[in-house]
């Protein structure tokens, strides 16, 4: 039997993961997280990558990550084999790649499995390989061009239009179709129609609902069908019965998943995207980062028994899907259930979730089509031809298919009562809605995510980050399910579309994906691609230093005049979105909001700025309330809450840790969260409100927690600081 210093060594990024595969080897390895990424590049461009070099990233060991690095490197030390068992896609290649050299790692073993399962676990052990040295340079070529482009494009829209704006290469054509479509909806000019509908009686008795074929767009001739229907006799003219089929869906890629998780589901991509990583660390579904449809022969047979047993054979029918994306890559398996005859998993409400809208698509998918009865009947006046037919349409389920796995997929039928042509029908009432043709709708995140596959901007991977990263820099904001662009949004999308409209367009990022997929194929080199690009790139911005800062987003509508003066004022952007200012500004500071309401001044506290010693304190309003600050900014950048702000900022608990000090609220680019009143000399902190109250377990502060957990420990290694995972 092995030591425990002759053991194997086995390194994943994820501490369930690590947990998952321990099950199952049982003893055999020393199994290892690296919590993720070990290094990245330093915030500052111009010591991150050494451009005249030849692109070269200097990476550096992630903050609170030594510790990580030196139990790996301790433990390799002792092991037999080192084998790098991390995602089995760039991202995963990257990270074993920096382990490997982080770590000084001498020959390691890449093992890759797309499911945590003891079989896909134990023959990937039997047949390692060396680390792909072409996917890592894809990885890392996607993360220098984001980094350059994001370094660039966010410094000349920090000058030209506000500090701290900021750009991306996949995130703004994201922003742009989201524009576009904005601009779809204000240049679009609704049109009257209306619906005419009748309620008729049969010689059963039975009422019958039929509407015009026809959408008349003048009243007049509304008026016309209606007076006609009203003084004529009507019959049903057709009776048409047509069998259909509804084929069921292929097995979820990344991007259908968080469509129909969405849809379904109401998660945004980024939730879903992380509910699909604990399930598949759990060993429960397959990888979820993924662009195939197809499934792996070794789990069909499961598949199929499980559809016989819970259905019927006769609701068997083996199907072969193929992915329509020219660009699909990575993992060979669309997201299935490891084990389809368990149909509920999941160790919380949403994993559940989560879990049972893919087992349903999984056995959906190798199932027989559904066969639907419609019938659509059509009635007019016995005077043929003077007013168009009325109709309806009805359905009945004949056979459920793979409708019987997926019952969200059923549509609502129309039950229709015995009719028979030429049949006479009295009519009851007749009457017309008026209404407008309305605009293409607002992207979904769904809908968004769909988009963005079609023009083939980003990757599997990439979608969820895309989304949430324009959410998070306040680009557009979420209104139940869909996006809404915000003022700031549409300052930079037309920033960018004015003047870099080629980095940002459909095909000149698709085609960079295209570069990124043929290095990891290694048809490419690494330099060229990011030489090809960056060389007329930064040409393209240094072209653009000399025009003029956008100030002024045009002319505000006349019937605002300043409230100062009285004279135009103009549309700006702030902070917190668009107000109007007077077009003499700063001879003239008269304001209004964006709605046209008057927007009160600073004003004077009365007392003296203590940093600069001769300014004075005004009180402003901010996005996140009232604060003060020195009439001198930004020369003097001095500031504080107002009293009223500061109230609300107290919570009366004193700080564990330096003990003369009060929690307060605080807020940062993240959102809000609790320190100590004497911070930076007191750096406690804790995420949410204190409630006073002192853990039994620990003895560290408690805090308020969620809706299905009230209070919890601020300890996160206490048990109390998540009740659930006890």
């Amino acid at each position: 039997m092995a030591t425990e210093n002759s053991k194997s060594l086995i390194i994943v990024e994820s501490p369930t993961k690590a947990k998952t595969i321990s099950k199952f080897l049982k003893g055999q390895y020393i199994i290892e997280s690296s919590f993720g990424h070990i290094r990245d590049l330093p915030k500052n461009n111009k010591k991150a990558i050494d451009i005249e070099g030849g692109f070269i990233p200097h990476y550096e060991i992630s903050k609170g990550k030594e510790k990580v690095v030196s139990e790996i490197k301790k433990l390799s030390k002792k092991a037999g084999e080192v084998f790098l068992a991390t995602d089995p896609d760039r991202e995963g290649e990257a990270i074993a790649w920096h382990i490997k050299e982080t770590c000084g790692l001498k020959n390691p073993k890449r093992i890759v499995f797309h499911e945590i399962t003891e079989n896909a676990i134990k023959e990937a052990i039997n047949h390692p390989r060396e680390i792909d040295e072409n996917l890592r340079k894809a990885q890392e070529a996607r993360r220098i061009l984001d980094r350059l482009v994001g370094y660039d494009l966010s410094g000349l829209i920090w000058k030209k239009v506000r500090y701290g704006l900021s750009a991306g290469r996949v995130q703004s054509p994201a922003l742009r179709i989201i524009m576009e479509r904005e601009r779809e909806i204000r240049a679009f000019v609704p049109q009257d129609y209306w619906v005419i509908t009748g309620e008729f009686e049969t010689k059963n008795k039975n009422k019958i609902a039929l509407t015009c074929d026809e959408q008349p767009t003048e009243e007049k001739e509304t008026d016309r069908i209606i007076e006609t229907g009203k003084n004529n006799s009507w019959h049903i003219t057709a009776i048409k019965q047509t069998e259909t089929k509804r084929s069921p869906r292929a097995p979820f890629t990344t991007s259908t998943l968080q469509q129909a998780a969405s849809s379904r589901l109401g998660f945004s991509p980024s939730r879903t995207m992380t509910v699909a990583q604990k399930l598949y660390e759990q060993g429960l579904i397959t990888y979820m980062r993924t662009d195939s449809v197809t499934i792996s022969k070794e789990a069909l047979p499961v598949i199929y028994n499980q559809i016989e047993k819970m259905f019927g054979k006769e609701y068997v029918e083996p199907r072969f899907y193929k992915t329509k994306s020219k660009s699909a890559q990575e993992a060979h398996e669309a997201i299935r259930p490891t084990n389809a005859a368990v149909k509920n998993a999941g160790s919380n409400t949403e994993q559940e979730k989560l879990y049972r809208l893919i087992w349903e698509r999984t056995v959906s998918s190798q199932m027989a089509d559904a066969k639907i009865l419609k019938t659509k009947v059509s009635a007019n006046i016995i005077k043929d031809g003077i007013i168009p037919d009325f109709s309806v349409t009805g359905s009945v389920t004949v056979f459920e298919g793979w409708l019987a796995a997926d019952k969200e997929a059923q549509s609502e039928e129309i039950q229709l009562p015995n009719l028979s042509e030429k049949e006479i029908l009295k009519l009851i009432t007749i009457n017309s809605q008026k209404k407008q043709t309305e605009p293409p709708g607002r992207y979904t995140e769904a809908g968004l995510v769909k988009e963005l596959e079609k023009r083939e901007i980003g990757r599997p991977s990439t979608y969820a980050t895309i989304i949430k990263t324009i959410n998070d820099r306040g680009y557009v904001t979420k209104e139940g399910k869909t996006l809404f662009p915000t003022a700031t949004g549409e300052v930079v999308s037309t920033f960018l579309e004015n003047n870099f409209a080629k980095y940002i367009g459909d095909s000149f990022t698709a085609e960079m994906e295209n570069e990124l997929d043929e290095i990891a194929e290694g048809k490419i080199g690494y330099e060229k691609v990011l030489k090809d690009f960056y060389g007329p790139f930064l040409k393209d911005v240094k072209s653009k230093e000399k025009i003029e800062k956008i100030t002024n987003l045009g002319q505000a509508d006349e019937k605002y005049k300043c409230p100062e003066c009285g004279g135009p004022m103009v549309i700006k952007l702030s902070k917190t979105g668009k107000f109007l200012s007077c077009a003499k500004f700063p001879d003239c500071t008269g304001a209004r909001k964006e709605d046209g309401s008057i927007m009160e001044g600073p004003k004077e506290t009365g007392e003296n700025c203590p940093e600069c010693k001769n300014g004075k304190l005004i009180e402003r309003e901010g996005r996140f309330g009232k604060f003060i600050s020195c009439n001198n900014y930004p020369k003097c950048k001095f500031i504080k809450k107002s009293a009223e702000e500061e109230a609300k900022a107290k919570t009366g608990v004193t700080c564990p840790e330096c003990k003369n000090g009060e929690i307060v609220e605080r807020r940062g680019r993240f959102g809000p969260f609790y320190s100590c009143s004497n911070y930076p000399k007191c750096k406690f902190i804790i995420k949410s409100r204190p409630t006073g109250k002192v853990c039994e377990l620990c003895g560290s502060l408690m805090m308020e927690g969620t809706k299905t957990i009230p209070e919890r420990c601020s300890n996160k290694a206490c048990p109390n600081h998540n009740p659930h995972k006890k």
